[in-house]
């Protein structure tokens, strides 16, 4: 779950994080008024769930409050990469002397949170990972002992960042405490500021939520907005099963998140490209599969529908019933190619038979069978 920058700024502000003072406007009058409040220089910045803000001109100076109105109606209904902006937030301009990046993931392959740490900040900062690497530290964080200060303070000096160094190792060690309090996936500082007179502040900030990890924290549960999100998505999160919207043609149903990503890259080395990540999960039921299918097929870019299922508490009679009933309500208009083996899997097929479903032996074959039903690579 995205949060917006004036949200993931009240995170890391609760955690003693020093962040400039701002609120948030939904019209150009709310944003004359709030720059009066402060009284000096502002900056308007579109809020929104994606990058390039400041590219696309969603982010401006404003030194009256005359001319935060205006900046502000220039900035709100701009659309950056496909979101409308609908609320800016208006904060105390800071003077910069020194801008860095410090961010936190979840590296997967050591199974540990890494903190990427750059005195190159206030740009993108894949694009100085890719000109630059060694401009990047990466230090993986132990999970039992946690960012300890200490450790801060030195990656602080191999990344060559300037300042007041306890400072800066503070910041870090708090936002590794933030990171894990609220179970993010990313956590990022562009830029961490030192300002002229010395100060550390977070002037810019993103946070993603772990979805899976929201029923710990209800209290972040409301800054979800799902006009942000994909439809598609967001009915499918309803049904309770996992699904992100692709850009390809052919729609994924697997059972288990490992076989779905398997089938999707079977779907890309076969030539084609898949439209969507949809796990049905363990256990699944034939109502599952219908409302998979459902949601599947709403998708106007669908031109043919993959499933792939290993029956384990997963039985396949339960899909093909599912299939069944999406076939008898007239739902699976587009071609359908099926891999199933496993728990019922000869129920299934005989449940199958007949139908206008094409079934496989092996999920190579399916894959490259429902490629060329929809066409070939789009």
């Amino acid at each position: 779950m995205n949060l917006h920058e004036y949200q993931a700024k009240e995170i890391l502000a609760r955690y003693g994080i020093p962040v400039p003072p701002g609120k948030v406007a939904f019209t150009a009058d709310e944003a004359k008024q709030i720059a009066s409040e402060y009284g000096d220089t502002v900056v308007i910045k579109a809020q929104v769930h994606t990058g390039g803000r400041g590219k696309a001109g969603g982010v401006k100076l404003a030194k009256t409050p005359e001319e935060a109105r205006e900046k502000a109606s220039q900035i709100l209904g701009l659309n950056i990469k496909g979101f409308v902006t609908k609320k800016v937030l208006v904060a105390k301009a800071v003077n910069i002397a020194k801008e860095y990046y410090a961010g936190l993931v979840l590296d997967r392959t050591s199974q540990r949170v890494v903190l990427m740490l750059s005195k190159e900040g206030g740009v993108d900062i894949e694009e100085v990972a890719a000109a630059r690497p060694e401009a990047v530290i990466k230090y993986p964080i132990h999970p039992q002992t946690g960012l300890r200060p200490f450790e801060a303070r030195e990656l602080v000096k191999r990344a060559g960042l300037e300042g007041n160094l306890n400072r800066l190792a503070d910041v870090l060690v708090k936002l590794y405490q933030a990171y894990v309090g609220i179970d993010a996936s990313i956590a990022e500082i562009n830029p961490l500021v030192v300002t002229d007179t010395g100060e550390v502040v977070a002037a810019d900030a993103k946070i993603v939520l772990d979805d899976n990890a929201l029923y710990r924290h209800p209290e972040l549960t409301p800054l979800r907005e799902f006009e942000a999100e994909h439809p598609l998505e967001v009915e499918a999160s309803n049904y309770g099963f996992s699904y992100v919207k692709l850009d390809g043609n052919i729609g994924v149903i697997g059972n288990g998140a490992g076989l779905v990503m398997y089938t999707l890259d079977l779907v890309q080395r076969s030539g084609g490209r898949a439209a969507n990540f949809l796990d049905i999960g363990g256990g699944a039921k034939a109502e599952v599969v219908y409302n998979a299918l459902r949601v599947v097929l709403k998708d106007p870019d669908v031109k043919g529908v993959f499933i792939n299922i290993f029956g384990g508490i997963t039985r396949a009679d339960e899909v093909a019933k599912g299939v069944l009933r999406a076939l008898d309500e007239g739902l699976l208009t587009k071609p359908v190619a099926m891999r199933v083996a496993g728990t019922a899997e000869e129920e299934a097929k005989a449940l199958l038979q007949g139908k206008p479903v094409y079934m496989y032996p092996t999920s190579i074959e399916a894959a490259r069978a429902i490629i060329s039903m929809v066409g070939g690579a789009q």
